[in-house]
């Protein structure tokens, strides 16, 4: 047996044959460590990647990127007369130095403003892109433009291998294949046509369906070279069209979408990136996505105390602002970091496997003869890291106090991140991804300055270097270099390689040029939240993987994940359901649930539901049978665990551990057609996503008879 801890060091005991098989333990070439008889973990493998190495790469050569503020197109005034702030972001493709100066340059895909209302407007495209800065119960409307075309206007191939076995936008279906998983009478090659993308903003709660990115109302770049015969947007496309004209009286058109945010919830630190359909992980690897960040309100900053006086407290700033130059010619004190994972070619390409051989060795047999898609990996772990758009980057720091916002924008890599090489260090948890905490959590005195963060998940820290003495430091991160089933680095996994996946950047600590005007995190009173009401239904919902067995190069069978799925939990069965399969999930406007994530596989999952902010209630464990698996009727074995410290408040992503149930409540306050899903992105792409309806179906929406 072996044993899964969480970062709150409850035990739950799986068997090394269902975590193995889950982890991907079979392929010697992606898994790092072997277990041998009697527990026993020992090296197999280099983190594998493309051909420029890690060791290759200088660190801490390029100044840490801080975002600047994405410029308004301009103000609109909405219905009812409400002043709405405009923008008109397009993706597209361009060379970025993410190396060092003197490494290649990589070719990426970026977002970025079209049009400034202001001659000052940064008109720049990047990755990680431009910062949009929001204010509370202020509307924000953006265009959003499929740019993805070369300098002749003509579309532009994949900067990736796209596996075209998947359920997926497939494009080349034509209207009545899009959206599907295709059949093929051989193997096919990687899908080279235009891309489809649709802009999801992570976080947003309150937003109407058709602004909500789903991953069916994807739209191609306009131009005239599309190959006859194909589908130019998703299935959703022209119903949330007419929506948002009746609603917002907006016009989408070849090549856009308009979308509408309201922006009523709480202050917080949302992001934005692409959701196509199958493609999810392939077009935010290539680089386009960004923070979007919603301020004020009544549980905003200004409701933030000093416990010593009762006087609103004074947090670490200033941010970036639409109007700073950039470079810039001021200090921030408050900055938003993404922290992603990449792998590169020696020309500074972007490397991305482009065969299941990757993962574990099996060649075949691929779809259509066998059940394994020739390109999907199960999981994709880069070898380097890299922090707003540079691999591993500096930021000189003051000895005074830093307010600063991490994200964990990686493919499937769970981060644990590691301040305990700073001496001096303090390190303070305020918020996460709905806001405010409902305390300061100090993870430098209870959880020894470590951080965990699954994919999605994001951190509000106040970091005080005050006390740390003049020099360079590098963050780490003691997250494993392979699936996250929980436990204690070094105790029940191998943490992240030393000398590159376990660095994230430097800090070069200087001192202070003034007096430190901040209130010191112990002294903060955080904002009260009003919690949810009592829920009126409990919903079970399975975590699912599927395996199969291949066979490797040398004609051995080999046992491997062919995807995760989602489903529900009948009288205690867990019943797997894809994507396309009818809607089971139908909550009505205004009713409250307990969603329970019933995870039986060996993975940790990070599990994000659209639309409805939630609070989390705990977990719990669930009987295991004499092999170490999930006990089928399912039940929970009377082991609760209350939420995380850094759990508290309001969330969008929450970990799913293996071998437990987590309990989340949130209330549905608007109807529509919504997604909830892992994201880990690759298991996303391959039907660990399904749709949920709050409220009834909608007249005319897909799927309802002609």
């Amino acid at each position: 047996m072996t044993e899964i801890r969480n970062e709150a060091g409850a035990h739950r005991p799986i068997s090394r044959r269902a975590f193995i098989a889950a982890a991907g333990a079979a392929g010697a070439g992606f898994v790092l460590y072997a277990v041998l008889p009697g527990g026993e973990r020992v090296a197999v493998a280099d983190i594998p990647g493309g051909t420029l190495l890690p060791e290759a790469v200088p660190k801490f050569q390029t100044p840490l990127l801080i975002p600047p503020v994405m410029p308004k197109a301009g103000t609109i005034v909405a219905r009812g007369g409400k002043n709405v702030d405009y923008y008109e972001i397009s993706v597209r493709q361009f060379p970025q130095q993410i190396l060092p100066a003197g490494l290649p340059a990589t070719t990426v895909w970026g977002y970025g403003a079209v049009a400034a209302a202001k001659k000052r407007g940064l008109l720049l495209h990047n990755a990680p892109s431009l910062t949009i800065e929001s204010r509370w119960n202020r509307p924000v409307r953006i265009k959003w433009i499929n740019d993805l075309v070369d300098e002749h206007g003509n579309h532009l191939q994949h900067l990736l291998p796209v596996d075209p076995t998947l359920h997926w936008a497939n494009p080349p279906g034509g209207v009545d294949g899009r959206d599907s998983r295709p059949t093929f009478d051989s193997t096919p090659d990687a899908y080279d046509g235009p891309v489809p993308i649709v802009t999801h903003l992570h976080g947003a709660a309150g937003v109407g369906d058709e602004s909500d990115g789903y991953p069916e109302a994807w739209y191609l770049p306009a131009t005239g070279d599309i190959p006859a015969g194909f589908a130019t947007e998703g299935t959703w496309y022209e119903f949330f069209a007419g929506k948002a004209s009746a609603e917002h009286a907006v016009d989408w058109g070849p090549g856009y979408a308009v979308f509408h945010y309201p922006n009523d919830q709480r202050e917080s630190t949302l992001w934005y990136h692409d959701h196509t359909l199958g493609m999810t992980r392939l077009n935010v690897y290539a680089g386009p996505a960004g923070f979007f960040l919603v301020r004020g309100g009544p549980e905003g900053s200004d409701a933030v105390l000093d416990s010593r006086s009762g006087a609103t407290a004074v947090l670490p700033g200033p941010a970036p602002k639409e109007d700073d130059k950039f470079p810039p010619n001021k200090t921030y004190y408050e900055i938003p970091i993404a922290v992603q994972d990449r792998s590169f070619n020696a020309d500074g390409s972007l490397f991305y496997p482009d065969t299941r051989v990757f993962f574990d060795g099996i060649v075949g047999d691929y779809i259509p003869l066998g059940e394994f898609s020739p390109i999907w990996n199960p999981e994709f772990f880069g070898n380097m890291i890299m922090a707003n758009g540079n691999t591993w980057p500096f930021q000189v720091v003051e000895q005074r106090r830093y307010r600063l916002r991490f994200l964990n924008g990686c493919q499937s890599r769970f981060l644990i991140l590691d301040f305990s090489a700073i001496p001096g260090a303090e390190v303070w948890q305020i918020g996460n991804e709905g806001g405010y905490l409902a305390a300061p959590v100090n993870l430098t005195a209870d959880h020894g300055g470590r951080l965990l963060m699954g994919l999605s998940e994001r951190a509000d820290l106040i970091v005080d270097f005050t006390g740390v003495p003049v020099g360079s430091y590098i963050l780490g991160n003691v997250g494993p270099d392979e699936p996250f089933g929980g436990g204690v680095p070094g105790v029940d996994f191998e943490p992240s390689d030393a000398a590159s996946t376990g660095q994230v950047m430097e800090f070069r600590v200087v001192p202070a040029v003034e007096p430190d005007p901040t209130t010191p995190p112990q002294y903060l009173v955080l904002p009260a939240r009003t919690p949810l009401p009592a829920e009126t239904f409990t919903r079970p919902l399975a975590l699912i993987e599927k395996s199969a067995i291949g066979f490797d190069a040398d004609g051995q069978p080999v046992e491997g994940p062919s995807e995760a799925v989602l489903g529900i939990v009948d009288d205690g069965v867990p019943v797997p359901r894809d994507w396309d399969d009818d809607v089971t999930d139908n909550p009505q406007v205004g009713d409250t649930e307990v969603w329970e994530f019933v995870n039986t596989t060996g993975d940790a999952h990070p599990m994000h539901i659209h639309e409805a902010a939630f609070e989390v209630v705990g977990r719990e464990g669930l009987v295991l049978d004499d092999e170490g698996e999930v006990a089928v009727p399912v039940l929970p074995d009377g082991s609760v665990r209350p939420p995380e410290p850094w759990e508290t408040g309001v969330k969008d992503s929450v970990i799913s551990y293996p071998g437990e149930v987590t309990r989340v409540r949130l209330t549905f306050a608007r109807p529509g057609q919504f997604v909830w899903h892992c994201h880990i992105v690759e298991h996303e792409d391959n039907e660990m996503m399904r749709p949920y309806r709050i409220g009834p179906e909608q007249p005319g929406q897909p799927g309802q008879p002609t």
